[in-house]
């Protein structure tokens, strides 16, 4: 679930990132743009923590 669950959020942080550089050069619209930046702000928040948490685990 640990492997899982990073991968994920690395691809979420993707989806926070890259369609903003997409619009910046013009290859990507702003409703599509906002739609994944949306749905990689969820996931973020959403996945990170299962892997980011501090502890002995």
């Amino acid at each position: 679930m640990n492997i899982l669950a990073r991968y994920l959020s690395l691809f979420a942080l993707a989806l926070t990132v890259v369609p903003a550089a997409l619009f910046a050069l013009g290859v990507l619209g702003d409703a599509p743009m906002k739609l994944a930046m949306l749905v990689g702000t969820v996931l973020w928040f959403a996945a990170s923590p299962y892997w980011l948490k501090g502890g002995s685990e």
